[in-house]
């Protein structure tokens, strides 16, 4: 009967370890910058990327994130602390030892940049590794406590994810890469200052100067619009004129860009609603996926097929004007 009770204690025991170390690398910000990378490589393959390729990046890309994760949540353990929202996290509740976290968030950038290194090339590796020290020098170190433009400039490491699937695919950087990277970098201010504007009373408990704390809900609320103008019209560069995406994509990037600049405008007319806040956050996540969805559906061989047809046919179309 005993050695029953320490067999169940045990298991509990280590699935609850599992489990805080699991929560050390914030796994529902991961999906979006996974989506992100396969998006670039689908694009930069022309819709045909290796699928074991695309395997190994997606992995070395997690661990990479991941390992970020581990060592934001050990740096602002005491912002984390002081928020009621993330006081439960592993390493202020106490479950994780800082120290073992920075051996879990070392073990985890040792794997990704071995396993990108070794099974994909080395550009996306250091590629990988540079978001990580990005993210933690410039964006945690530097910027996060200092200033209320910390999410701006930060945001550049959110952007690298699609520099490393491109990278993966042609082992270089050209213009559509750093368009990919440029539309991540203005999208992440709207959707991180709508987040902050319902949460703000958290971040100025913790005195983190967010926007909103700082500035006001207003000039939040001006501050998402003008980046949501810059942003829409960043998307359709792939169009034109780097002539990476199609048509396909360009009525994707038209349609979800008309609702997110509508949204923006909601909130900037409304700014101190938190529901309007909380409805353009969401979006901003649905758009950045379907986004990417129509990047990867646009690289597909069938849909240059459809655009051809189109195209023939309202050319077809056009060439009748003259005699009606």
């Amino acid at each position: 009967m005993t050695i029953g009770t320490n067999v169940v204690r045990r298991n509990e025991n280590f699935v609850g370890i599992i489990k805080s170390y699991y929560q050390l690398t914030k796994p529902r910000i991961i999906p979006l910058l996974l989506i992100t990378t396969a998006a670039a490589m689908w694009m930069a393959s022309g819709g045909r990327v290796d699928p074991l390729k695309l395997l190994v990046t997606l992995v070395g890309g997690t661990l990479a994130a991941a390992s970020a994760q581990t060592l934001n949540c050990i740096y602002d353990r005491d912002i984390d602390y002081d928020m009621l929202r993330t006081r439960a996290r592993p390493i202020p509740s106490g479950r994780v030892q800082p120290r073992h976290a920075l051996i879990f968030a070392i073990i985890l950038a040792i794997l990704s940049f071995s396993l990108l290194t070794a099974f994909v090339n080395l550009l996306s590796a250091i590629l990988a590794m540079s978001g990580i020290g990005f993210y933690m020098l410039v964006y945690t170190h530097l910027l996060k406590r200092h200033t209320t433009q910390n999410i701006v400039i930060g945001g550049a490491a959110g952007a690298i994810p699609p520099l490393v699937g491109w990278a993966a695919v042609t082992g270089d950087l050209n213009w559509a890469a750093w368009v990919l990277f440029t539309i991540i970098f203005l999208w992440t201010p709207p959707h991180f200052w709508a987040l902050a504007l319902t949460i703000e009373d958290d971040y100025a408990q913790a005195n983190v100067p967010m926007l909103p704390v700082v500035e006001g809900e207003e000039a939040t609320g001006r501050q998402i619009w003008i980046y949501t103008l810059l942003v829409v019209p960043c998307t359709l560069l792939l169009v034109y004129p780097l002539g990476a995406a199609g048509v396909l994509y360009a009525c994707i990037a038209v349609v979800l860009g008309s609702i997110f600049i509508r949204k923006a405008w909601q909130l900037k007319q409304a700014p101190f609603d938190k529901d309007v806040a909380r409805s353009l956050f969401k979006y901003s996540i649905l758009y950045l996926m379907l986004l990417c969805t129509g990047m990867v559906v646009d690289s597909l061989p069938m849909s240059d097929r459809v655009a051809t047809v189109v195209a023939e046919n309202l050319n077809s179309l056009l060439s009748l004007i003259p005699s009606l």
